[in-house]
């Protein structure tokens, strides 16, 4: 069988001298969507920053179109094709949607402009605030121009930390529709999510971490159906 696209496999790491991952494993395959959820203090935002390379791992190896990618840094990652959005502090403020979306084509050398107008194409309103600082804009627009600003960099990988958090069930649903046009454009999509029920529903793959571990790990349907997943993660 050959290797997912995008995987970090049997990892163990954490901050100082404390684990917080125990061999975790998180993998997602090309264009496709994985989700990672499970309780409070489960590990969920530190597996993804360890797949992008913001935390040393003791054991283990990220892997990235079958090159172990497990040594660089998270600029290089960058530059491999990976875009990583923070659920915090993810926009300049101070700056235009525009300039916050060319911001995001930093390394590039070539023309922008078609790649502005996709992300326009999939952001209606940020065409139309485009000259407004960004600062001003709602919670969800602010996660709009984030998500556009790293569909800047053309990432083969998407990676996404709580991307609906603070936003209206009527934001989330839209931004998650958006999710799954960007998926379908063959961009892989790794994204932790406090909303369990409504990501495993947009989800390929699933994985529930509890304590730094994979817990359980299946397609987000499955998942779903899952009496345990569902009494102890779903709320029933």
């Amino acid at each position: 069988m050959s290797e997912p696209f995008l995987i970090g496999d049997a990892m163990t790491g954490g901050y100082g001298g404390a684990d917080i991952l125990h061999g975790c494993t998180i993998a997602v395959e090309k264009g496709q969507i994985a989700v990672i959820v499970g309780p409070n203090g489960a590990g969920k935002s530190t597996a993804m920053k360890a797949v992008f390379g913001m935390l040393t791992l003791r054991h283990g190896a990220v892997r990235l179109a079958g090159e172990d990618i497990t040594a660089l840094s998270p600029q290089a990652r960058v530059a491999k094709g990976m875009a990583f959005v923070p659920q915090t502090h993810n926009i300049f403020t101070s700056m235009t949607v525009e300039e916050n979306l060319e911001m995001g084509a930093f390394l590039r050398r070539d023309d922008i402009r078609e790649t502005m107008e996709q992300v326009y194409h999939l952001f209606p309103i940020l065409r139309d605030k485009r000259h407004q600082a960004a600062g001003e804009l709602s919670g969800g627009q602010r996660q709009q121009v984030a998500v556009g600003r790293a569909l800047m960099t053309q990432p083969s990988v998407l990676m996404l930390d709580e991307p609906t958090a603070g936003v209206s069930p009527i934001v989330m649903d839209e931004l998650f529709d958006r999710i799954i046009e960007v998926a379908r454009t063959g961009i892989s999509i790794l994204m932790v999510e406090q909303n369990a029920r409504q990501a495993l529903e947009i989800a390929d793959r699933g994985y529930v971490l509890v304590q730094g571990a994979n817990r359980f790990t299946d397609t987000g349907k499955a998942l779903l159906a899952d009496p345990d997943v569902r009494k102890s993660f779903l709320g029933g």
